[in-house]
């Protein structure tokens, strides 16, 4: 039997075999559980109490970059609205400022327009003893010669600074030339009579076809194209008058209440524009001279023309107006005077002109068919 000592020395050696494998070192399975060790057997080790190696630090792989987010392009600022600033007012007395206070409508029909509604054609409206064609040529015309047997009143020849086409005209009394100078209604009476004239009394309308404001002496063919035409539809074709032309419109539409179209208030702003300050004409501005005054009367309807240089081979001549009946009659063109003045016939001057005997010599001074 084991004595107490081997007893003890095999507990022992069972307690540090099983240390050891729990330390996980190796233990011979054939050693004798509980006997003395064989004396072959290797030493065994003490157990390790060092702890154990530590893993080598690795170096962390480098970030990938975060992409760079484009810079947006700084916003444009908002431009604050600027005030469109308005036009300055016209200055009183110019045409522009007439104008804003014309009326503005539609252009009424024409039914029932006829030129004796507006009196008779070239009356003397004024007294002054002269129709009102001669007054004007008196006034437009320079180097005028008067009949003096008319007391200063007949226009016989002059020459005319046309406005319409600035051009010179010469002008001669006559039946085939009378009508190559033509007084223009600046405002047309048939438009007048679609603007307002409608509702006149005969009175009004018979002074606004003799007004001289309303009037002037122009080349007849370009006043044939003009017709009865406003600022929208015919102006002047020399532009350098259509300031004063469009002015002398807008003044007698103010003077008289007539209207105006839509489009014809833009076509007369539009002229305009390029002259704010055109001045609106005024009655003092175009009035007529008295008769004769300051003029040649020494004329009479068989003057002698001044000589010509070298004369032209002379047209082949106009076919003479019917011979008047003996003892008067009635003008076989034109069925009143109105109408031969219109066409720029008229003012026949007793034995002068053989129409003279066709038309009534109310006033008894020599002169027919003159308003």
């Amino acid at each position: 039997m084991p004595s107490s000592s081997s007893r003890s020395r095999g507990a022992v050696l069972a307690l540090a075999v099983a240390a050891l494998a729990a330390c996980g070192v190796p233990v011979d399975a054939g050693a004798p559980a509980g006997g003395a060790a064989p004396a072959s057997s290797a030493p065994v080790p003490a157990p390790s109490t060092s702890a154990p190696p530590s893993p080598a630090p690795t170096t962390p792989a480098p970030a990938e970059p975060l992409p760079t987010a484009t810079p947006e392009p700084p916003a444009e600022p908002t431009p604050t609205p600027t005030a469109t600033p308005e036009p300055p007012a016209p200055a009183p007395g110019t045409a522009l400022a007439a104008l804003a206070t014309l009326p503005v409508k539609g252009r009424a029909p024409k039914t029932g327009y006829d030129r004796d509604l507006f009196g008779q054609a070239w009356a003397d409206v004024d007294r002054n003893g002269c129709d009102t064609r001669n007054d004007v040529l008196r006034r437009d015309l320079v180097d005028v010669v008067l009949d003096a047997r008319t007391s200063g009143c007949v226009v016989l020849t002059g020459l005319l600074g046309d406005p319409y086409t600035g051009t010179t005209l010469a002008f001669t009394r006559g039946v085939g030339t009378s009508s190559e100078v033509q007084v223009d209604h600046v405002v047309a009476l048939s438009d007048a009579w679609q603007k307002g004239a409608q509702q006149w009394d005969a009175a009004r309308r018979e002074a606004f076809a003799n007004d001289p404001l309303n009037l002037l002496a122009v080349d007849g063919p370009t006043n044939g194209a003009k017709g009865d035409g406003d600022a929208a539809t015919w102006l002047p074709p020399q532009r350098s008058v259509r300031c004063s032309y469009v002015a002398r419109q807008v003044a007698v539409k103010a003077a008289y209440g007539a209207w105006v179209t839509e489009a014809e208030r833009d076509a007369v702003a539009r002229v305009l524009a390029d002259c704010p300050g055109e001045p609106l004409p005024t009655p003092a501005m175009t009035g007529t001279p008295p008769r004769g005054a300051g003029l040649d009367i020494s004329g009479t309807a068989e003057r002698e023309p001044a000589p010509a240089p070298e004369p032209a081979p002379a047209p082949a001549p106009e076919p003479a107006p019917p011979a008047a009946p003996a003892g008067g009659g009635t003008d076989p063109r034109f069925d009143t005077c109105g109408d031969a003045l219109d066409a720029g016939y008229g003012e026949y001057v007793r034995g002068v002109d053989p129409e003279y005997d066709w038309y009534r010599d109310g006033d008894g001074d020599g002169v027919a068919c003159e308003g």
